[in-house]
């Protein structure tokens, strides 16, 4: 198998790759955030990495180095930004940075990028870095970009095995069954699972309040409760979401059939 890597790579091999084999690129953005005491402060970094990693070996892509740092996280689908270690940036240096670094693909030659997203505060900010960069770049540009969130590709059917109860929702999922199950797959050694909390489900109101109320936040970070959380939850939802962005990559990109 080629490598998948571009930080392992040599320039030549991946010039090589991008410019006469259209290979795609994967960025993938997560963020360094909290997510309770039993998951590490890169969990978002680390899914969006390999979930880009899964799908990337299906359609003989290259996953560049993560963005590791995301715009601040908000207490109803975070937690918030009062947590330590949860390290943010400001709207507009996200936004200049995914600009510069897709212009920075263009030159290089790479006609197909796909940017993964791995926390859900980052996404109207990835989409302006975005227009930025097709704007600086012109209507001439060969370049094509696709984003997503990886998590829209569960389907109704795995989400119904996944959450037996009923789904709560992807921004009460902080941490949760789905992170929790997800890391398990794929860094398992990561995952403290007797430090689960056993907190309820965060209550929050249909409105913010600035300075952020805190105390509507549960004190573990962890919006509802990742006791659920399996292995094999983790391998299920890993494989359904590399199979069906591979699917869309060699749709909107029109390559061929999965190696």
């Amino acid at each position: 198998m080629p490598e998948t890597l571009m930080n392992r790579m040599s320039w030549v091999a991946y010039r090589d790759r991008v410019q006469d084999g259209g290979s795609p690129v994967f960025l993938p953005v997560g963020a360094t955030e909290q997510h309770g005491p039993h998951l590490p402060l890169g969990t978002d970094a680390l899914l969006a990495s390999a979930v880009s990693e899964s799908a990337a070996r299906l359609v003989d892509g290259i996953v560049a180095p993560a963005f590791a740092y995301g715009f601040k996280s908000q207490p109803k689908c975070g937690g918030g930004n009062h947590f330590c270690g949860t390290t943010s940036l400001d709207a507009q240096t996200l936004a200049a940075q995914v600009r510069d670094a897709v212009r920075e693909f263009a030159r290089h030659g790479v006609t197909r990028l796909v940017i993964v997203n791995g926390h859900y505060e980052n996404q109207w900010f990835l989409i302006e870095g975005i227009d930025l960069a097709m704007r600086e770049l012109g209507p001439t540009s060969p370049l094509t970009v696709m984003r997503l969130e990886y998590w829209d590709f569960f389907t109704p059917e795995t989400l119904a095995k996944v959450f037996p109860d009923g789904f709560p929702g992807y921004a009460l999922e902080h941490a949760a069954v789905m992170e929790t199950s997800m890391m398990l797959h794929f860094h398992p050694d990561l995952v403290r699972l007797d430090l689960i909390p056993d907190d309820p489900p965060a209550d929050f109101p249909p409105y913010d309040i600035y300075p952020t109320r805190t105390d509507w936040v549960p004190p573990s970070g962890v919006l509802s409760s990742a006791k659920g959380a399996s292995r094999d939850k983790g391998q299920a939802m890993a494989d359904e979401v590399a199979k069906l962005i591979a699917t869309a990559v060699r749709t909107e990109f029109g390559l061929g059939p999965a190696l």
